[in-house]
C-alpha cells in the first residue's frame, strides 16, 4: 500500500528558479533562501519519496482565464518545463506517475470533487521553481511528480475549507492506492505579498509566522477563515496559501514540524517548511 511519508509547504517565486539557474548560492542576498531549502533536500534524499504530490497554481502560462479550471488534477507521465517568456528552463521534462494519479481521479471523483483531468500539458514556475532547489534535477529527476493545480488567481477561488478537505481526500485515496509507494506531499505559494492596486509591496511579517505555526498546530483555524481574511492579512497574492491546507490536510494530525526558513529579502515573503 502507498504512504504518505511527509508535506513540505514552500514558496513558488519566479525569482527562487532564476536564482538557482544562475548559480546565486553564495550570493549574499540569496544565500540565506538556499540555506533554507538545505535541510528540506537532506530529508529527501534520505527518505527517497517516490512520488511528489505538487499542489500549486499555473500563472496564466498554460490555463488562461478564458478557462481557469478551480481545481486541475494532471494524469500524465510526462510533463514539459512550460516556457514563460524566457524559454523554457535548462531542466528536465518532468516525470509523472500516470497510474497513481488516474487513482486520484477516480477516488476524488468518487468523493464529490469534481476535478479537471489534463494530459500532456507544460508545467510552469509554480511546480519546479522550488523543485530544483529541494531535488536535483541533474542527470534527471530522482522521482515522480503528480501535478494538482489549483485557481488561486481567478474569483471565486475555492474557501480554505474546501482545500483542507480536498487534502483529506488525498490522503484517504493515496493510502488505497495498492501499489508500495513512498509519497510527499508539497503545498506551494506565498508567503504575503502583493502585487497589484493601493497596497502593491504590501508584507505582513507577523502573519506570515503566525500561519506557520498554525499550519502545524491548528490547520483547523485556518481552515475556518475566508479568503478574504487571508487576503487582508497576506495580501491579495498572498491568499495563495490556502494550497499549503491540502497538504496539510493530507498529513496526519499529528505532524512534527522538523524545519522551517523564513525571508524576506524583497516584495515576496519566502518560507519552505518541513513535517514529517
Amino acid at each position: 500500500m502507498a504512504t504518505i511519508i511527509g508535506g513540505i509547504g514552500t514558496s513558488h517565486v519566479p525569482t527562487i528558479g532564476l536564482a538557482f539557474d544562475r548559480g546565486k548560492q553564495a550570493d549574499p542576498d540569496w544565500a540565506p533562501l538556499f540555506a533554507g531549502y538545505e535541510p528540506v533536500a537532506r530529508w529527501l534524499a534520505a527518505r527517497q519519496p517516490d512520488v511528489l504530490l505538487f499542489c500549486f497554481n499555473d500563472h496564466a502560462t498554460t490555463f488562461f482565464f478564458d478557462r481557469y479550471p478551480t481545481f486541475a488534477l494532471g494524469v500524465s507521465d510526462d510533463y514539459a518545463i512550460a516556457d514563460e517568456g524566457l524559454g523554457p528552463r535548462s531542466i528536465p521534462r518532468l516525470k509523472g506517475h500516470a497510474a497513481l494519479a488516474r487513482h486520484l481521479a477516480r477516488s476524488l471523483v468518487a468523493d464529490e470533487f469534481d476535478l479537471t483531468i489534463f494530459q500532456g500539458l507544460a508545467l510552469d514556475h509554480g511546480l519546479h521553481s522550488p523543485l530544483t532547489m529541494m531535488w536535483p534535477a541533474v542527470p534527471d529527476w530522482p522521482g515522480r511528480v503528480v501535478p494538482l493545480m489549483v485557481n488561486v488567481l481567478q474569483h471565486p477561488l475555492p474557501t480554505p475549507r474546501r482545500c483542507f478537505k480536498l487534502g483529506l481526500h488525498l490522503r484517504k485515496a493515496i493510502l488505497s492506492y495498492p501499489e508500495d509507494l513512498k509519497v510527499a506531499i508539497v503545498g506551494t505559494g506565498g508567503l504575503s505579498h502583493q502585487m497589484i492596486g493601493e497596497r502593491a509591496g504590501f508584507n505582513n511579517e507577523r502573519w506570515d509566522l503566525e500561519f506557520l505555526e498554525l499550519i502545524e498546530h491548528d490547520p483547523e483555524r485556518l481552515a475556518a477563515m475566508t479568503v478574504d481574511d487571508f487576503v487582508r492579512l497576506g495580501g491579495n497574492e498572498g491568499a495563495e496559501v490556502i494550497m499549503w491546507l491540502i497538504m496539510r490536510g493530507a498529513l496526519s494530525p499529528t505532524v512534527k514540524k522538523l524545519h522551517q526558513s523564513y525571508y524576506l529579502p524583497m516584495t515576496t515573503a519566502m518560507a519552505v517548511a518541513l513535517f514529517e
